[in-house]
This record gives C-alpha cells, sequence and structure tokens, in this order.
C-alpha cells in the first residue's frame, strides 16, 4: 500500500503519525515540494497511491480521474473547501478530516491577535526597534460588544476563551437559530469587534456590510477569505472606519495582496493551527482516518 502526503508540513514536528504507517509496512511519501502544491504536481504526486493526506491543494474530478487507484482522502484539518467531496464520494473515494483538534489552537491564536491589536504591542515593539520611546493607550475588552459570525467549534471555544475578559459576546448563526440574533445586520451595526468563524465561501461582509459597522471596528478572520469583500475592506482601513483587520486566511494562498501594505493588517500565513500539540493530534487522526477508510489492509 502506498499513501502520499500532500500536506506541506507533515511530521515537521513529530514522527509519531507517520511511524503508524511505516510500523505496518505502508510506503509513505511525503510532499517534494514543500508547499501547496499545483493540480499537475498533486496528479503527479498521486498517480499510484492508494490513499492522500491532504493539505490545502486542489481536489477535483480531474484529479480523480487521472488517479484511479486513489482510494481514500485524509484532510489534515477542518476545511474542505479544496475538496470536491462528491465527485470523491461519486468515484468510491472516502474523504475525511479532523475537525476536533484545531478549534483550540485557532480559538487561541484569534484571542492572541485581538490581545495584540487591543494592548498596540505591534506599534510599541515597531517603536521600540526604531528606538523610539513612546507609549500608547490601548482598549480593554471589558463590555465591548464583540459579535461571533459561525458558532461552531471553534466560534464556541473562542467564546469560551473570551468570556473571562467580560465582553458582551453576540452571535450570528442561522443555523442555531435559539442564541443567534435575527440578522447578522443587526450585530454588525453595534459590534466593536467582529470575528469571522462561518464555513463556506460566500460573502457575508459586503461592500454594503462594512459600510454599516461601526466606526474603528476590529475585524478577525481565522475562517474563510472569500468571506469578506477585499476591496471594500482595504478601503475601509485606509479611512479609518475599519481599524484593524486581522487575517489567517486568503481567497488566494500564498498571499501577495493590497493588505500586505497597510499598517494596520495584521496578517499570518494560515498558520492558526501551527502548534506542536495540535499539528502532532491533526496528523495522527488523519492517519487513523485513512486506514479506517482504506479497511487497514
Amino acid at each position: 500500500m502506498k499513501i502520499v502526503v500532500g500536506a506541506s508540513s507533515f511530521a515537521a514536528q513529530s514522527d509519531k503519525a507517520i511511524n503508524i504507517l511505516l510500523e505496518k509496512g505502508i510506503e509513505v511519501v511525503k510532499n517534494p515540494f514543500g508547499r501547496k502544491m499545483n493540480i499537475p504536481e498533486i496528479i503527479e504526486h498521486l498517480r499510484d497511491a492508494d490513499g492522500l493526506l491532504a493539505g490545502l491543494e486542489t481536489l477535483n474530478e480531474e484529479v480523480y480521474r487521472e488517479c484511479p487507484k486513489l482510494k481514500a482522502i485524509a484532510r489534515i484539518g477542518i476545511g474542505m473547501e479544496n475538496v470536491d467531496v462528491q465527485a470523491a464520494e461519486k468515484r468510491g473515494i472516502n474523504v475525511s478530516n479532523t475537525p476536533d483538534a484545531p478549534s483550540e489552537a485557532v480559538a487561541e491564536m484569534v484571542l492572541t491577535a485581538l490581545l495584540a491589536i487591543s494592548r498596540e504591542l505591534i506599534q510599541l515593539n515597531k517603536d521600540m526597534h526604531n528606538k523610539v520611546w513612546q507609549k500608547r493607550i490601548g482598549f480593554s475588552l471589558r463590555n465591548r460588544n464583540v459579535l461571533l459570525v459561525g458558532y461552531g467549534r471553534v466560534g464556541r471555544k473562542f467564546a469560551e476563551l473570551l468570556k473571562p475578559f467580560g465582553a458582551n459576546i453576540m452571535i450570528y448563526d442561522p443555523f442555531q437559530s435559539n442564541i443567534s440574533l435575527e440578522s447578522l445586520n443587526k450585530g454588525l451595526e453595534v459590534a466593536d469587534i467582529v470575528s469571522l468563524h462561518a464555513s463556506g465561501a460566500d460573502e457575508l461582509l459586503t461592500k454594503e456590510a462594512i459600510k454599516q459597522m461601526k466606526k474603528g471596528v476590529v475585524i478577525l478572520n481565522s475562517a474563510r477569505g472569500l468571506l469578506i469583500n477585499e476591496e471594500a475592506l482595504v478601503e475601509a482601513l485606509q479611512t479609518g472606519a475599519v481599524s484593524w483587520y486581522w487575517s489567517d486566511v486568503y481567497s488566494e494562498e500564498p498571499y501577495r495582496g493590497k493588505l500586505t501594505e497597510l499598517d494596520n493588517a495584521l496578517l499570518t500565513p494560515h498558520t492558526a493551527t501551527y502548534i506542536d500539540r495540535c499539528r502532532e493530534e491533526m496528523e495522527q487522526e488523519a492517519v487513523y482516518n485513512i486506514l479506517r477508510d482504506l479497511n487497514d489492509v
């Protein structure tokens, strides 16, 4: 049996997951590029593989057609936007992901970004490195209105971490009507901080929605780059209508867009799950998933 790896960082911190496979005599071939592969590259990589431990590479009908031996895809992570699940199922390819392990890591990253912004850590550090001794006044999270857009695993964990700070937590999630605001607009009008945790690729923070937000709002995005209209966001950051934007996700990755030119955009390269324990747990869960789906033969 042969299992190939799409995720570029697989086994970078721990050998536990890969050793589970090697001890069973399974051939394992890592990502040879150390980055996200394009479609021709992943096809060549997958050509004679039984299973794939997937990262963020595009997996669609073209890939499946060119790799008829493929029987299972185990996504290392939560998001499945890069995987055409329906096309895979039609070809009898089992698909899984690892939604549990990343939740805590991502929620911690969101809180870290918010605290860094609220206490002016980015600018204070920049001042010190420029040998400028200047004290800046940040803002407290107590009594701030924080709108969570989406209330799945990560959203719930972030809310749990945020509660001790005394923030007023509001939730918009149409799939959880018992706890959700009636409309997104109602939350956007009063929110001091908006944190995106929704799935899917629909644009939620449109040009019109951004115009309705409170002046000086902070936006946090650990979910999907496509959830926000980037053109309108850039303009709002330039005018101060949005005071800060943090993102770990982008419509295209690697990201090279206009946000990189703005000092009030705090950007990280899709690393919210990149802590030792989380990566180890996700990799092991993905390995057990793929062994299950390949019937452990």
